[in-house]
């Protein structure tokens, strides 16, 4: 979600956790915007400018600070 939201320095850890919790109980996957020329050998599944249905069980949200400062969080759909 970094690509619509910005870097929020601080918030960021908070923002993408709430981002991810909605994600998996919504069963939606956010968009990754302003991808437009796509690279063919690289094929992934970027899920391009546009967010849509996908089953999602469990979401991670990584957080890296300055200072090396890291935390991951992982969130599973009861």
């Amino acid at each position: 979600t970094k690509s619509m939201t910005g870097h929020l320095l601080g918030a960021a850890g908070g923002v993408e956790a709430l981002f991810t919790v909605l994600a998996i109980h919504h069963q939606v996957s956010p968009p990754t915007i302003n991808i437009f020329n796509q690279d063919e050998s690289c094929d992934l599944d970027y899920c391009a400018n546009e967010a849509r249905p996908l089953r999602i069980d469990v979401g991670i949200s990584n957080s890296f600070g300055f200072g090396g400062t890291n935390a991951t969080v992982v969130f599973k759909r009861i």
